[in-house]
């Protein structure tokens, strides 16, 4: 006879335990969020765009590649091809001649093709406005996706750029090591009513007042609010 040997039962893994927040805490938090919405009550992106299709393009463009260098390479482009339809006429070449001042033009512009190409065969021309179907077009990522959901008030989402991660963990909003860790914080920790317009906020913020090198604390309308404002203010 031969014995069959059971299969050991293996233990499930529990999930780490989500850190709880304090009142004092949340009520800085909130007072924080306040204080941005007081500052720019409606924020929105400084990518230039007329339409979905324009909006994905551009933020796929951004990459790697500030909002002003993207605008100068999409504002003559977009009159061109302001569509999938349209920028497959214009073609990969042709679409080179507009964004060769961005960087990593060559891989951006197989994915723009390729991506117009899926939105003519599987879409209609249309962009899909839904997570999996936009995380699934060439060059459109998480971050992406999350931009363009959130811009056009689809999905509160909140993408993690490198001036939201670091902002992130100089307000102490986030100890994650990587962007994902960082936009599951935030979520759970901006106050719902704040959610669209947080990344936003962060963005901004990290770009003209709490820059990488030196933050200006000095002229920071949040700074009394920030844990990190001592290891600063005088360096």
């Amino acid at each position: 006879m031969v014995r069959v040997m059971a299969k050991p039962v293996l233990a499930k893994k529990k999930k780490p335990a989500q850190k709880r927040i304090s009142p004092a805490e949340r009520e800085r938090v909130e007072i924080l969020f306040k204080r941005f919405e007081s500052l720019e009550s409606h924020p929105k992106t400084e990518l230039n765009y007329a339409n979905p299709y324009e909006l994905v393009t551009a933020v796929a463009l951004s990459a790697q590649a500030t909002d002003v260098q993207v605008n100068k390479a999409t504002g003559p482009l977009f009159q061109v091809a302001d569509s999938a339809e349209k920028m497959l006429e214009l073609g990969e070449d042709g679409l080179i001649k507009y964004i060769a001042s961005i960087g990593l033009f060559r891989t951006k512009a197989k994915n723009v093709i390729a991506a117009a190409h899926i939105l003519m065969d599987k879409h209609g021309g249309q962009v899909p406005l839904n997570r999996a179907d936009l995380e699934a077009l060439p060059g459109v990522g998480r971050k992406t996706a999350s931009v363009v959901l959130n811009e056009l008030d689809i999905e509160p989402a909140i993408a993690v750029d490198t001036h939201v991660f670091r902002v992130s963990h100089r307000l102490k909003l986030s100890a994650g090591k990587t962007p994902d860790a960082v936009e599951q914080d935030l979520m759970r920790i901006v106050p719902p009513p704040y959610q669209t317009r947080a990344h936003h906020w962060l963005i901004l913020h990290g770009r003209y007042v709490c820059v990488a090198r030196k933050p200006k604390c000095e002229i920071c309308r949040i700074s009394d609010l920030c844990p990190s404002r001592e290891l600063f203010l005088g360096a």
